[in-house]
């Protein structure tokens, strides 16, 4: 069945039946990928790893601020 077909069946349906159509499948979207997680994860890890022994430098939001050049 292609998309259209879906579609067709879709409209059909009761405005409370395609309200919730469109809530299952706008949750189906909002299902975090797993792999990209895993990946955000350990590099959250490493960063943190490296902030506790001071590979890592931090700077002041004050100083950033400061220092960031108004556009002309």
């Amino acid at each position: 069945m292609d998309m259209n077909e879906i579609l067709k069946q879709a409209l059909q349906l009761s405005p409370a039946e395609r309200l919730q159509l469109i809530e299952i499948l706008t949750e189906s979207l909002d299902k975090p990928d797993e792999k990209i997680e895993q990946i955000w994860n350990e590099e959250a890890e490493k960063r943190y790893e490296a902030l506790k022994t001071q590979r890592i430098k931090t700077i002041p939001l004050n100083e950033i601020i400061h220092t960031r050049k108004a556009p002309h």
